[in-house]
């Protein structure tokens, strides 16, 4: 039980970060968390790791941050703010695959020893990179336009984790089904394929069912911050 009890402890420890940078930034605090989290989260998601008896890969904890990110900015800031983190962190994924790609072309010197390290991080078959970008910009800006949706559905603050729960996890079994579909589909038999496809979501479903107590702490500290501000 080592990495499921390693894997819940570092859940928390994420999403505590991303509201401590909240709460000490602000608005923009949120921008730069998910520009961060989606370059961190695609580096992390080289790792597998064994969890709950399934091969799950790391950066699955990082990157529901970054939907957790876009509803606080959903009901706190509105839409349209949502939609610029979203190409916020978008931009910042296409910036950093550009340029470890090109980094990756340098002949390294006699005694480097980054190459080849660098190569396994990075080096992404046009597949993966094309599924990993896909999936990112689709699946967050569906989070965005359902969670805006279900908000003007039901308005009332109690139905604040119907809200964060039914975006992100539909979002995500959509980041799932397109990241899987272009990035895997035909490289394996059908059913690893949904073996794969089912893995990646359950995990994903873990973490968005994890991130509800910290929406609802986001904005507890959005409301003290205006009533400090007002007095």
């Amino acid at each position: 039980m080592q990495n499921e009890i390693l894997w819940i402890l570092f859940a928390l420890i994420n999403f505590v970060m991303l509201l401590v940078v909240y709460r000490i930034f602000g608005k923009p605090g949120l921008f730069v968390w998910i520009g961060m989290s989606t370059v961190v989260a695609n580096i992390q998601v080289v790792k597998t790791i064994e969890l709950f008896g399934l091969t799950a890969t790391l950066g699955n904890i990082i990157y529901g941050t970054a939907f957790l990110a876009t509803d606080i900015l959903n009901e706190k800031y509105g839409k349209q703010e949502a939609k610029k983190a979203v190409w916020l962190g978008f931009s910042t994924l296409i910036a950093m695959t550009l340029m470890m790609q090109v980094a990756l072309l340098f002949k390294p010197g006699v005694d480097d020893i980054a190459q080849e390290a660098m190569e396994t991080l990075f080096g992404l078959a046009p597949k993966i990179a094309a599924g990993s970008l896909a999936a990112y910009i689709i699946s967050q800006y569906f989070d965005v336009w359902i969670y805006a949706q279900l908000k003007r559905i039901f308005p009332d603050s109690k139905y604040l984790w119907l809200r964060n729960n039914g975006s992100t996890m539909v979002s995500q079994l959509l980041d799932s089904a397109v990241f899987c579909g272009i990035a895997f589909f035909g490289e394996y038999p059908p059913g690893v394929w949904m073996e794969i496809f089912f893995t990646t979501y359950i995990i994903k479903f873990l973490v968005a069912a994890i991130d509800t107590p910290f929406l609802y702490w986001a904005k507890r500290m959005h409301n003290e911050r205006r009533t400090g501000e007002a007095e």
